[in-house]
């Protein structure tokens, strides 16, 4: 392990690492924006969804720097008496966990119809090319809209699982395709080349040439477009809990936080939906940097 970290320091990528100090300020507030999220249970100073420790009156604290604030609830509570401190890590957690679920199966599928459509060319690519194109002539946030709405009209008393499931699905049907056309792109190029086509006279199947040789020539883009991608994703899914058709509501995310404040928000209770929203903006916001920041590390006109 230790050796492959210092592998890795050693290489450009590592490099450009170490000498840009956006980069390395951006992982820092990611990692702990991540590692707050996985371990919620013991960072959290309370459980906002247990609703045997929630008090009413304690409800619409301030913060606790202010004249009537507590020190018990150091960002204040929302309507219902929740630690918004709280409730931010277990919300960052939903976003965090339906963001990342979401990018993943994007690449899986995108990346597989990618790979078939430059590599097989003919039909197959003219048929994916056109159903991506129909894809992208609809707005993202409304597909996602009409798939979560439907999902939860045709599974009005479903478990928890099966709507963050139709979330998942919702947000991931709209972002294959990015990664489909950059794949394919990618291919197209690739599929030319000498170690293919000796790869081609020496025997090896398709399949094998696909998945051994042309794929791990083509990830470099991937990788740079899921790391955004998920920022994107987790703000659409914050769009969507916005809206009232994303994240159940036992089970809040930011975006669920976001709209819950928004309703108080002009009555002086700012704090209830500026906090969720300053944490949605900082998470997106260090997933972009890093992104850009592998984008330019990988590009080897950069270096």
């Amino acid at each position: 392990m230790k050796s492959t970290l210092a592998r890795w320091f050693d290489s450009d990528v590592g490099y450009s690492f170490r000498t840009s100090p956006m980069a390395m300020l951006a992982a820092a507030i990611a990692l702990v924006c991540l590692f707050c999220s996985v371990f919620a249970g013991w960072v959290a100073p309370h459980n906002p969804f247990d609703l045997a420790t929630l008090e009413l009156s304690d409800a619409r604290l301030p913060p606790a720097w202010s004249a009537e604030g507590s020190s018990k609830y150091l960002l204040g509570t929302d309507d219902q008496g929740r630690d918004i401190l709280s409730a931010l890590i277990y919300g960052a957690r939903i976003s965090l966990i339906v963001g990342i679920a979401s990018v993943v199966l994007s690449v899986v599928v995108g990346v597989a119809l990618g790979l078939l459509a430059g590599f097989r060319g003919g039909w197959i690519d003219a048929v994916l090319m056109r159903l991506c194109d129909v894809m992208l002539s609809f707005p993202a946030i409304l597909v996602a809209l009409l798939i979560a709405g439907v999902g939860r009209a045709l599974f009005p008393h479903a478990h928890e699982s099966l709507a963050f499931g139709v979330l998942i699905l919702s947000i991931s049907l709209t972002g294959w395709v990015q990664y489909a056309r950059t794949v394919r792109g990618s291919t197209l190029v690739e599929r030319n080349k000498e170690y293919v086509q000796a790869a081609r006279v020496t025997g090896v199947s398709p399949l094998r040439i696909m998945r051994k040789h042309v794929l791990p020539n083509v990830m470099g883009p991937v990788l740079v477009l899921a790391t955004i991608q998920v920022a994107t994703a987790i703000i659409t899914e914050a769009t969507l809990s916005f809206l009232g058709v994303g994240a159940p509501p036992t089970s809040p995310s930011l975006g669920t936080l976001i709209r819950i404040g928004n309703d108080y928000l002009f009555s002086g209770e700012w704090w209830i939906t500026v906090f969720p929203s300053a944490m949605l903006v900082l998470i997106a916001l260090s997933v972009n940097l890093l992104g850009d920041w592998l984008r330019d590390a990988l590009n080897p006109r950069l270096r």
